[in-house]
């Protein structure tokens, strides 16, 4: 019998960010999945606990929520991450099969190269403030009227800074390869055709970071393409089709905590056209 729970889509925002970009994804996705929106410290309602920079850190506060309930068996779930968030969904998939939980059942990356691109903002993290909004700036990628000493330098500059940080702690991560061998999670990646930041070309190189089925889509919109329609409606079809193929698994536990995983050849996904 197919399970009848909604399908969650768990969601991870850019640098600087808090939720507010996934506020009318139900809206959107369609029947049978919802959005469960993860607010990191340091922004909106979580605005006076410390930000997290570090990946453990990172591990410790988001861990917790993917550990399945007992008696309900593995629901499936996706993960949706943006920019930074990509990153973020990226390493939270990594850990839990290396902790033998049970994996999303498709991790779904969007305006973000994978960890071992050349960035468009190499060393962003450490840029002078000037020459990170001009970077930025120039990326289409700074709301109209930031600049040094306004609103949006004084109240969003010290997350952003810290995300990058962040960023730039899971990108080295990421490349130190994983005691439970290459990700075998399904990956859908996805580029806004305007988005100078992370163009598809070098989005579509999160072919080489799993060896499970892949498949690369593009949206209209530039590095924001998440606040508009057709990336929830994207994942929607995509969940569609997530809730008629058997629950991901989870891996075996290998010494150390780590998981073995059967490899799979890279295939590309169907149907979420």
């Amino acid at each position: 019998m197919a399970d009848e729970r909604p399908l969650r889509v768990h969601c991870f925002a850019h640098a600087g960010a808090g939720v507010s970009s996934f506020a009318d994804w139900n809206r959107d996705l369609g029947p049978g999945a919802r959005t469960v929106p993860h607010l990191l410290p340091g922004r909106d309602a979580r605005r006076r606990e410390p930000r997290i920079t570090e990946r453990e850190a990172l591990l410790a506060e988001m861990l917790g929520h993917f550990v399945q309930d007992g008696d309900a068996g593995p629901a499936p779930y996706l993960l949706y991450g943006h920019s930074l968030g990509a990153l973020i969904a990226y390493t939270l998939t990594r850990a839990l099969r290396e902790a033998g939980l049970s994996a999303p059942a498709l991790l779904v990356v969007g305006a973000c190269p994978p960890p071992d691109a050349a960035l468009a903002l190499p060393d962003a993290c450490r840029a002078p403030d000037e020459e990170l909004l001009r970077l930025l700036g120039g990326a289409g990628a700074l709301p109209g009227g930031a600049k040094p000493g306004g609103l949006w330098h004084r109240l969003v500059m010290p997350v952003l800074r810290d995300d990058l940080v962040l960023a730039d702690a899971l990108r080295t991560a990421a490349r130190v390869p994983s005691p439970a061998g290459p990700l075998d999670v399904p990956v859908l990646a996805v580029a806004g055709r305007g988005d100078a930041l992370a163009p598809a070309g070098e989005v579509a190189r999160w072919r080489h970071w799993t060896t499970g089925p892949f498949a690369l889509r593009t949206v209209p919109g530039d590095h924001f393409f998440v606040r508009g329609r057709e990336l929830p409606r994207l994942i929607g079809r995509a969940s569609r089709v997530v809730r008629r193929l058997p629950p991901v698994a989870a891996g075996r536990p290998a010494p150390g905590g780590a998981t073995t995983a059967p490899a799979q050849k890279p295939t590309d996904m169907k149907g979420s056209r």
